[in-house]
């Protein structure tokens, strides 16, 4: 049987109880312990908040450029798909004054559809110009046809009026003409035609004649300078007939209804009141009607003179002192003389009734026919002149669109040669496109494709260089021309270069807008101060610019800075829970950000905060990042 137990006494329950404590408290703090442990590596970076000096910059990489530079482009047309290079000098050639002097070829394009439409151009420019000096000599030969031909009526209505005022007399015919509107101060006056001076001769000026480019070899008479006349009315090119012709055709317009009505009326003029001698002036008209008197007289004076004889030999026949025969004589006499007087009679009165009238009639008649001519003379000098007149115009506006051609042709001709015209470093395609080949251009090459106003070499003016870098929107505001800045080299760390802001981007890089829509950045120039000759274009580079200097501030790095539910917080780290502490930011660079109110000197705030549990969903914006690469991170950092 086995002996009860023994009670316990008091010391012996205290010591138990002493035990199982001190165990409990060992595995409470191995507890803790492992997992401080745990933590430990996440939270146990710290940074001490600093007061001093903080230099306000941004950090950005590029490239170096040339500020001013020489852009040779493609200036040869060839349609759409461009023309090849045949021949270019390397890139990186040194161009010196020795080239400029020889003219050193840099570039040489393919020329042979140029050739071949220079060529053809030639055919129609010859076959042009020979249509233009066919129509000038044209249009010379119908001013004289239209002067011979106006002329010639003039001839036939001075001659017909002539006739008319012989028949007449001046005074009558001058009478009657002005009643009817044919007087010689409204027909002959104004379209008597002045001799026709000598033509204007064209003479071709040589300096315009083009010098020869290729086999083909150009006319030694070349008449391009007559193209000056385009656009000019035909008084301008042969001023002298040209001018006759308008004036007279000028007074037929105004003169056209004067004669129509003159020629009307001269059809109802009544010419038997003229048919007197007293009316009537020294002419045809009047001499004849003159003889028919006179021949009228003479056969009354026989008439009385027959009667009178008559009557004397009655009455010796009736004293029987004459025969009968010569009674009979004598009365035949009478007979005759009566007859002679009657045909006399018969004679001036059809002249006074029938011939004055039909003669005077007819050479009025004549002289209006030839009056008519006159007029169609110069209705048909003024219809051919306008012909001959279009025909030059066509034959010099083609000629000109020929002219035009052949010159755009020859230009370029002379295009597909590119020499040297500065000194400087030759680099292919653009100076300032990072993308040299954006947009599906070929790389500058011999054989490669390019097209009109395409960048072949640029010259880079090697003493003035700067940097282009492309600026975030979240630091474009900071930025400002005037700016100072420190730059760095890639090739060159130990270089340190200074420089100045001297253009900011107004509006985002559309370059870039296409590549990241996410992401706008403002392109910005910075000048390298001085002159360097190991500086190159396209040297990567690091440029830092200085925005502000703060005196006594106090900071921490940007990661300490986490904003939670639209405000900040920085943790500080110590016994236990890290404690959250609300922060007053002010400005930032890369690195530091400024603290306002929140935190004093010396306190030590965590480098990796915890994540809250409300999350980042406010505007939880990683810190920014420096730039790498040349190349800088971006982001959005926090801001005041």
């Amino acid at each position: 049987m086995t002996p009860p137990d023994k009670p316990l006494n008091g010391n012996q329950s205290k010591r138990n109880w002493i035990v199982a404590g001190a165990i409990l408290g060992v595995l409470l703090l191995a507890w803790l312990f492992g997992a401080l442990g745990s933590a430990g590596p996440e939270r146990g970076a710290v940074f001490l908040a600093r007061r001093g000096p903080l230099e306000i910059s941004v950090l950005e990489g590029g490239s170096i450029q040339a500020l001013e530079f020489q852009e040779i482009k493609c200036e040869v047309r060839v349609g759409y798909q461009g023309t090849k290079i045949l021949r270019i000098v390397e890139e990186g050639y040194q161009i010196t004054p020795e080239d400029l002097k020889n003219g050193k070829v840099l570039v040489e394009l393919d020329s042979s559809e140029i050739e071949k439409g220079l060529m053809q151009q030639k055919i129609q420019y010859e076959s042009a110009k020979a249509s233009l000096t066919d129509a000038q000599k044209g249009y010379e030969i119908q001013i004289n046809q239209n002067i011979s031909d106006i002329k010639n009526s003039e001839q036939k209505a001075r001659a017909a009026r002539m006739k008319f005022e012989e028949y007449l007399g001046d005074k009558l015919a001058a009478e009657i003409l002005g009643k009817v509107g044919l007087d010689e101060s409204a027909v002959l006056a104004g379209v008597v035609a002045p001799p026709p001076p000598e033509l204007a001769v064209v003479e071709p000026d040589p300096s315009l004649v083009p010098e020869q480019t290729g086999p083909e070899v150009r006319p030694p008479v070349d008449v391009r300078p007559e193209i000056a006349t385009l656009g000019k009315p035909p008084a301008e090119v042969l001023p002298g007939p040209a001018s006759e012709v308008a004036g007279i055709e000028s007074v037929f317009r105004e003169s056209l209804q004067t004669y129509t009505n003159a020629l009307a009326q001269s059809a109802l003029i009544e010419f038997a009141p003229y048919a007197r001698l007293e009316v009537l002036e020294d002419g045809g008209a009047k001499q004849k009607l003159r003889t028919l008197e006179d021949n009228l007289m003479m056969a009354k004076k026989q008439l009385g003179q027959a009667d009178t004889d008559l009557q004397g030999t009655r009455r010796l026949f009736d004293k029987g002192f004459v025969t009968q025969k010569e009674m009979e004589r004598d009365e035949i006499n009478q007979d005759i003389a009566t007859l002679k007087l009657r045909t006399a009679e018969t004679e001036r009165d059809i002249f006074l009734k029938y011939e004055f009238s039909l003669a005077a009639d007819e050479a009025l008649s004549r002289y209006a026919e030839t009056v008519r001519e006159l007029e169609r003379a110069g209705k048909a000098a003024a219809s051919k002149l306008a012909q001959s007149e279009a025909r030059l115009r066509s034959a010099q506006a083609q000629f000109s669109v020929q002219s035009r051609n052949l010159d755009d042709l020859e230009k370029q001709m002379e295009k597909c040669i590119i020499r040297a015209e500065k000194t400087g470093l030759v680099v292919y395609g653009g100076n300032r496109d990072s993308m040299a080949y954006y947009g599906g251009q070929e790389q500058i090459r011999e054989g490669a494709t390019v097209r009109e106003r395409q960048a072949i070499i640029t010259i880079p003016d090697m003493t003035r260089m700067g940097v282009n870098v492309k600026i975030h929107e979240s630091y474009i505001k900071k930025i400002k021309k005037g700016q100072a800045a420190r730059i760095t080299l890639d090739a060159f760390p130990d270089s340190v270069l200074d420089g100045e802001v001297i253009t900011v981007g107004v509006l985002p890089d559309s370059q870039n807008r296409w590549m990241n829509p996410d992401i706008k950045v403002y392109l910005t120039t910075i000048r390298v101060n001085g002159s360097h000759d190991w500086l190159k274009p396209g040297m990567s580079a690091k440029v830092q610019i200085f925005v502000d200097h703060l005196q006594d501030v106090v900071y921490v790095p940007n990661q300490c800075v986490r904003p939670e539910n639209g405000k900040r917080f920085c943790y500080l780290s110590g016994r236990g829970q890290p404690e959250a502490r609300e922060v007053e930011t002010g400005q930032f660079n890369d690195e530091f950000i400024e603290i306002k109110t929140g935190l004093a000197e010396g306190d030590s705030v965590m480098l990796n905060p915890p994540v809250s549990d409300l999350g980042e969903q406010d505007f939880a914006e990683p810190a920014p990042q420096p730039a790498v690469n040349g190349n800088a991170t971006a982001v959005t950092p926090p801001s005041s």
